[in-house]
C-alpha cells in the first residue's frame, strides 16, 4: 500500500520570522526542500536568501515587535501565495546583561523581541489561518532558559518563559483551526555560537547526548509539528535539547 508523504508541504505557504540567518535560515531551507513557499523576515535584507532545489525564500524587511509591520507580513504571505498554512516564530534572542544595572529600555526591547512579536505575528497568522478549510499550523522556537534561567539571562528567560504559557493559552483558544506548540532549544552550535564555545569540547562534556544541537535538529521537529503526522498535537512543549545537562554534582562525582 502506498502511502502520501507527510512531510510534502508542495503548494503550502509557510512563513519564518528571523530567517535570514541561523536556525532561522535553517528551517527556511528545510521546509523549500519539502516543497513549500517560504517567506522570511528580519530587519534588513541579507546578502544571501534560503535556497533548496533551486527555489529561494522571498523575503520582506519587518519589525516584528511592531504590530501593524506583523500584519504587513502575514498580508506580504497571502498576497504571495493566497495562503498561510505555517508560522514559525524563530525571531528572538538577547545578549547578555546584569540584572543589577541593565536599563528598563533594554528589558522592554528584549520582551518586546522574544514575548511581544511572536503574539503579533501569530494573531495575524491566526486570522488568515481560521479563515482555511484546513486551518494551520504555528510553532513556537523557544528556550530552555525558560525553565533554566543563567546569569545575566533575566528579561530573556522571563520572556520565553511568558512565550512558553502564552502557546498554551492560545491553543487553547484558537483551536481546532489552528494547532500552536512549542519548541524548547537548548544550546545549538551555529555561526555566531562557535565563536563563544570555541570547538565545544568542555561543552559538549555536560551532554548527554555528547554534542550540541544543530539547527537541523530544530528544523525537523518544525517539519513534523507542521505536518499531518503531529495532527493531534497542540499546546505541547516539545524539548528539543537532547537530554539537557548533566547537574553539577554529576559531573562533579565524575571528574573524581
Amino acid at each position: 500500500m502506498s502511502l502520501p508523504n507527510p512531510v510534502d508541504f508542495s503548494g503550502r505557504s509557510v512563513i519564518v520570522t528571523g530567517g535570514t540567518k541561523g536556525i532561522g535560515f535553517v528551517i527556511a531551507e528545510t521546509f523549500l526542500a519539502a516543497g513549500a513557499n517560504v517567506l522570511v523576515c528580519g530587519r534588513n535584507e541579507p546578502e544571501t536568501l534560503p535556497s533548496a532545489d533551486g527555489r529561494t525564500a522571498a523575503f520582506k524587511a519587518t519589525d516584528v515587535r511592531d504590530p501593524a509591520d506583523a500584519a504587513a507580513l502575514v498580508q506580504e504571505a497571502v498576497d504571495l501565495y493566497g495562503r498561510v498554512d505555517v508560522l514559525v516564530n524563530n525571531a528572538g534572542g538577547s545578549p547578555d546583561a546584569d540584572a543589577a544595572t541593565v536599563s528598563p529600555r533594554f528589558v522592554e526591547k528584549i520582551v518586546a523581541l522574544n514575548l511581544l512579536a511572536p503574539f503579533n505575528v501569530a494573531q495575524a497568522a491566526n486570522a488568515v489561518m481560521q479563515t482555511q478549510d484546513d486551518g494551520g499550523a504555528i510553532i513556537n522556537i523557544g528556550s530552555v532558559s525558560a525553565i533554566d534561567p543563567q546569569p545575566g539571562t533575566a528579561a530573556y528567560s522571563a520572556a520565553k518563559a511568558g512565550l512558553l504559557v502564552l502557546t498554551k493559552a492560545l491553543a487553547l483558544e484558537w483551536a481546532p483551526k489552528v494547532r500552536i506548540n512549542h519548541i524548547t532549544t537548548g544550546l545549538i552550535r551555529t555561526e555566531a555560537a562557535a565563536s563563544v564555545y570555541g570547538d565545544g569540547a568542555a561543552i559538549t562534556a555536560t551532554l548527554p547526548m555528547e554534542r550540541m544541537a544543530v539547527p537541523s535538529d530544530i528544523a525537523n521537529s518544525c517539519l513534523f509539528l507542521a505536518s499531518p503526522l503531529s495532527s493531534y498535537v497542540n499546546g505541547a512543549d516539545i524539548a528539543v535539547h537532547g537530554g539537557g545537562e548533566y547537574p553539577a554534582r554529576y559531573m562533579a562525582m565524575r571528574e573524581n
